[in-house]
Parts: C-alpha cells; sequence; structure tokens
C-alpha cells in the first residue's frame, strides 16, 4: 500500500508493502541519471521524516533508473554556490538527513544496480546494509578528488568506519573506482546479488537485523590517535610524488581530516567545512570547469552512425601502429599495413601489452588479439569502412599513397589522415571526392591522452564529419572539431612552447631547469622532455610546416639532430639519455627555477592559443581550452590557456 501522509513527490517514490517494509525508490524527474541535487536532499529529509513517524519495520533504497543508483552529487549546482558558508549548509544538509536515515529504529539496505559514486556511495554507506548487482564494471567509487575536493556527505567518516583507513583512503586519494567484487571484500558491500534476486535478498537481510560490519581490528588499532600521524605522514609522502600541495590541496585536506579526527563525529563538521573551502577554491571551480568541457566534447556531433566495424591503418610505426592497437581493443576489426612484416611487428608487440594491461579477461584479450591483423599488401582496404593514413610526414607521399588507395577502398568508405600538422587543403588536392577526406588526428602516448582532432576543410561533407564523430566515440575518445590550417590547434599551440625551449636550451639553461619551470606551472611534463618523447624527427616535421605557415626560424639543434638520429626515446638519446624508456636527468638547481622562467615558457603557449581563438581554428574559447588540456594534459587545475590568460588579466578575445 502507499503512504498518504507524506506530501507529493516528484523525484522520489514511497511504498509500504504488507511487511511494512518501506520501499524507497530515487527516481530524479527529467534526468537520464539520480544526483542529489538540492530539492532530491531535501525531498528525501521529508520523507525521513516520515518514516522516523511511521516506524517501519525496514527500509530499503533502490533506483528508478536501469543505468544506476545514483550518480553523485548536481555538479551544476556548484556553481552556484558562491562562498564557502552557502557550500557549508548545503553539505550539513546532506550530513543531517544521512544520519537521521542512519539512526532510524529499523534497519535500512541501499540496492546498488549500477553507478554508486561520490555522494551516491555515501548515501548507500549511511544505510545499515548494503547490496550491489552483480557486474565486473568499475562502479563504486569516490571520484571527488578528480573536481578538487574530497568526499563531503559523510564519506571521510564512514568509509574508514567500514573498509578501514587503508582501503578507503585509497578509494579517496586515487578516485579510481573498484568492482562490486573487491567493494565487498573491503566491506563496502555486504552482498552481491542477481537483478532478479535483489529484492528477496534485500528481505532477508532486513529480518536478520544483523549489524554493521566494521573495519577489520588492524586498520582499527592504525585509527588510534598515536598512530594516526605516522599514517598521514606516509600518506602525504606518497601524495606528494604525484601532485603539489599549491596545485592540489584535496588530497593533503582529506589526509589531515583523518589526522586530526579519525572516524569520529567529529570528523562530519570538521569534513563539511572542509569540503565547502574547496568547493570555491580556483582548484576546484577550474576542474568543475573541465569536467564540463569534457561533457562538452562528448556530446559533439548530432548524428551517430553504427555502421563502422572495420578499420585500416597504414603505418605501423608508433603512432599507426598505437591507434590500430587502440581501436581493436575497442572492439573494431583492424588490419595494419606497411611496407614489410618487420615494420608491424613491434606494433603488434605493444598492442599485446596494451591489451594485458587493459584486459582482465584471458578469452577478452584473445578475441582483441585476432581484431587485428599485419597486411603488408593491402588487403583490408576494400573491406574497411575507414582508412587512416599514418606514415611519415611527406606531402607528396601521402598524395601518393592515396591516389593507390582510392583505387580499391569502398564507395562509402571514409579516407582520414593522422597528419599532425600538413593542411588538408595541401593533401586533398588529388582526390576524386575530397570533400569526403577528414582529419583524424590522434596523440601520442594514444591510450593516454583522450583526445583526437576532427579537422575539416570549408566543405567537408556533413555525413563525413558526422562519420568522424561518430568513430571517435565508439573508440572512447574525445573529439575536437577544429579547421584545416597548419598544425591544427594542439600543435600550433605547443610548437612556440617548444620552441622557446629549446631556445633556452641553446642559451645554456640546463634542461632539468627548462622542464622543472612548467612542471611548477602544473604540466605533466617539461617541453624538452615532451620533444624527446614525440620524437625530434616527428617535432621537426611539424616545425618545417609551421616555418613556412607563419614564418618562423625552426631551431637549429633539431636538424643537427636528427641527422645525428638522436631522435629522443625511441632511439635512446635526443636532448636526454633514455634508460628502461625513462630520461636520465640530474635533479634541478631550485634557485635557477624561477617564476620568471616559468612565465617565459608559458606566455608564448597562451599568446598562441588567443590568436588560435581570434583566427576561429575552433568555434569558441572553451573548445579551445579542452582541446590544449585533453591533447597535451596542460594543466587542468588552471582551466585551459584561454580561461588562464583571462584570469591573469591577459586579453583573450
Amino acid at each position: 500500500m502507499t503512504n498518504n501522509t507524506t506530501p507529493p513527490l516528484i523525484h522520489w517514490r514511497l511504498k509500504f508493502d504488507e511487511e511494512q517494509i518501506a520501499w524507497l525508490c530515487l527516481d530524479k524527474a527529467d534526468a537520464k541519471v539520480n544526483v542529489l541535487s538540492q530539492s532530491v536532499l531535501e525531498e528525501f529529509e521529508t520523507l525521513v521524516t516520515a518514516l522516523e513517524e511511521h516506524k517501519p519495520s525496514g527500509v530499503v533504497i533502490h533506483s528508478g533508473k536501469p543505468n544506476g543508483f545514483v550518480m553523485g552529487a548536481d555538479i551544476n549546482e556548484f556553481q552556484k554556490i558562491k562562498t564557502s558558508d552557502q557550500g557549508f549548509k548545503l553539505i550539513r544538509l546532506g550530513h543531517s538527513v544521512a544520519d537521521r536515515l542512519e539512526q532510524l529504529d529499523c534497519s535500512s539496505v541501499a540496492v546498488l544496480n549500477g553507478f554508486a559514486l561520490g555522494g551516491g556511495l555515501e548515501l548507500a554507506l549511511a544505510c545499515t546494509h548494503r547490496i550491489a548487482i552483480e557486474t565486473d564494471k568499475r562502479i563504486i567509487g569516490f571520484p571527488e578528488v578528480q573536481l578538487g575536493l574530497h568526499p563531503g556527505f559523510g564519506g571521510t567518516v564512514r568509509s574508514v568506519r567500514l573498509a578501514g583507513v587503508r582501503a578507503a583512503m585509497q578509494l579517496m586519494l586515487t578516485g579510481n573506482p573498484i568492482t562490486p567484487k573487491k567493494a565487498y571484500d573491503q566491506g563496502l558491500i555486504d552482498k552481491i546479488a542477481t537483478s532478479q534476486e535483489w529484492e528477496q535478498d534485500a528481505r532477508m537481510m532486513l529480518s536478520k537485523r544483523s549489524s554493521r560490519r566494521r573495519a577489520p581490528l588492524i586498520d582499527r588499532i592504525l585509527e588510534q590517535r598515536p598512530f594516526r600521524p605516522l599514517i598521514a605522514r606516509t600518506l602525504t609522502k606518497k601524495i606528494a610524488k604525484k601532485v603539489k600541495k599549491a596545485h592540489y590541496p584535496a588530497p593533503y585536506a582529506l589526509i589531515q581530516l583523518w589526522k586530526e579526527h579519525g572516524a569520529s563525529k567529529a570528523g562530519y563538521a570538521a569534513e563539511a567545512r572542509s569540503f565547502a573551502d574547496l568547493m570555491v577554491g580556483s582548484t576546484s571551480r577550474n576542474l568543475v570547469r573541465v569536467f564540463f568541457l569534457q561533457n562538452r566534447l562528448k556530446t559533439q556531433g548530432t548524428k551517430t552512425t553504427s555502421n563502422i566495424k572495420h578499420v585500416h591503418v597504414i603505418g605501423a610505426g608508433i603512432m599507426g601502429g598505437d591507434i590500430a592497437a587502440w581501436c581493436a581493443l575497442k572492439g573494431l576489426v583492424v588490419t595494419l599495413q606497411d611496407r614489410e612484416l618487420k615494420y608491424i611487428e613491434p606494433a603488434l608487440f605493444r598492442a599485446q601489452k596494451l591489451f594485458a594491461k587493459r584486459i582482465r579477461d584471458e578469452e577478452e584479450r584473445a578475441e582483441a588479439s585476432k581484431r587485428l591483423s599485419a597486411d603488408i599488401v593491402g588487403n583490408g582496404i576494400p573491406k574497411a569502412d575507414l582508412i587512416i593514413e599514418a606514415i611519415f610526414e611527406d606531402m607528396d607521399a601521402k598524395k601518393t599513397l592515396y591516389a593507390e588507395v582510392e583505387k580499391s577502398m569502398k564507395k562509402d568508405a571514409i579516407l582520414a589522415t593522422n597528419t599532425s600538422s600538413i593542411p588538408l587543403e595541401k593533401l586533398r588536392t588529388d582526390l576524386q571526392v575530397p570533400n569526403k577526406f577528414i582529419g583524424l588526428h590522434f596523440f601520442n602516448p594514444v591510450a593516454q591522452l583522450p583526445l583526437v582532432e576532427v579537422v575539416r576543410c570549408a566543405d567537408t561533407a556533413q555525413d563525413t564529419l558526422d562519420f568522424a564523430f561518430s568513430f571517435v566515440k565508439t573508440i572512447g575518445k574525445l573529439p575536437l572539431e577544429c579547421r584545416s590550417s597548419p598544425g591544427f590547434v594542439v600543435n600550433r599551440i605547443l610548437a612556440p612552447y617548444m620552441a622557446e625551449a629549446m631556445l633556452m636550451a641553446a642559451e645554456g639553461i640546463p634542461l632539468e631547469v627548462i622542464d622543472q619551470a612548467a612542471e611548477n606551472f602544473g604540466m605533466p611534463m617539461g617541453p624538452i622532455e615532451l620533444i624527446d618523447t614525440v620524437g625530434l624527427d616527428v617535432a621537426r616535421g611539424v616545425s618545417k610546416v609551421l616555418s613556412e605557415a607563419f614564418n618562423r626560424n625552426i631551431p637549429a639543434d633539431i636538424e643537427t639532430m636528427v641527422e645525428r638520429n638522436e631522435l629522443g626515446k625511441k632511439t635512446g638519446k635526443g636532448f636526454y639519455e633514455w634508460r628502461n624508456g625513462k630520461p636520465i636527468k640530474k635533479n634541478p638547481v631550485a634557485a635557477l627555477v624561477t617564476e620568471r622562467l616559468t612565465d617565459r615558457l608559458m606566455l608564448p603557449l597562451v599568446n598562441e592559443a588567443t590568436i588560435c581563438l581570434s583566427e576561429e581554428i575552433v568555434k569558441d574559447g572553451d573548445l579551445l581550452d579542452a582541446g590544449v588540456i585533453f591533447g597535451t594534459g596542460f594543466a587542468p587545475f588552471r582551466g585551459g590557456p584561454i580561461h588562464y590568460a583571462r584570469e591573469r588579466g591577459i586579453h583573450a578575445t
């Protein structure tokens, strides 16, 4: 029977069965997924009040969405919070509701039918028990650190109480979700059920009236005040190796919370204040901005194409081979072509390493391997839906190849180039159907950088553009539409940054100092190491195109080093010596790494970004920022080069 004592509900449904179990279903109105917005929390507060009065025999909280439990807080509302006090008030509302749920006279069960992230997991942790619907997907976690935050709905306390400080801190500090199986092993989940049995299992769990799980004994010992500073110091050292406190304060704040309060009740109010302060800080503001930029990239393109099954990649070098491997990983049949088998074999070897790292199931791994095959003569061309050219940066060689490919490719197939710098207008001059030619520019390393530039000419056919967007999304990458122009977006913006770094090196500034100056800004690696990583031959090719287009000089060192076959990481020597895939560096002299030096490196990059924006290489500044962040790793906490320029008071159109 339905409870008639509660006011009309918008997001929740409440039903009492014959056993007086209250079944609470969250189905957020006008939304594809559940999030804990303020209106959802306020309505939930009303329901908890009704439960306190009605005194049910048990409570089951579940989702009305087929694709998950609760995805977390409503990130859109974060942008409306202007002060720390406003944030604190909102978080304490969540605390109050969770506390009252936890203190009900009856047991409660949360049923996780998919993603339970952030606030969604925290809501579940306030229940007496948790059931997860069985899946091998990583659906349970605290991703808040990726937004410059830590859990704020009681998660910093309850997760430690249940799983212990070791497992809980790993979950919160990394932001990486885990499977239900791992969550069960850690004590966060009490049972894994099938989609047919969860209701029965929930009833049984309520009938047993068993107590909440507790953290392992060793963790309860570590929780004691004398041990917390020691554990906190160890955790801080680990975090310091990955991120700077000035750039990413959230993990440091989380550790400090636990050090001071452990899993005590006092930790709740401290958690709320810390969360609220982080929420209005520049790091979180900018990371939330990046979150929305990512979503915007995901939504580019209006149509989907489901018939992309076979991809043929020509050129088995680092880029071509890794593009082929990634496409096979994502379920596409891939043929990889090069002049001889000896050029393809290293790519197949790297592919096996990728499959071993990304696919846990042996059968699935074997299937991925079957999808990728060597193709010396080009037998895959007539079968392919998409042909990607990824040979060396030589315009004449590319055009000669296209003439051969066009003879045998399917009429409705798409021909694409992975050129890193050559304008498409120059490459397509001899093509029979030039408006169906497109650029798909991936970034190195392919498995790590999520961006693909979708490069178009003024007359590129719309169905070709739609095809490209669909392909990029099919393989789990982020498409950035940009106008054909020398260097496109990312490489053009990186070029003056890298040229300035090489000029500084020629002036005698130590390589390690140059790289450290960039890393102090927040770049994932310094420009000298970056040049070595992408290859000096590739850097020279891009430099030539850009020098012709924009009348820039090619750094003299790069020509000399290429002639000596000092190409960087791939040959073991470039600017640095390389061993086991890592550059040999000396510790930089800290006094030499100045803010002035950092500005000298970064401002040419920012300036070029503003020029690209003024030339409308992309539609707007937000898309440009997204491209540079996801294509280069540009310090996400700074929000992108255009945003950074505006924050610095530099004019950006």
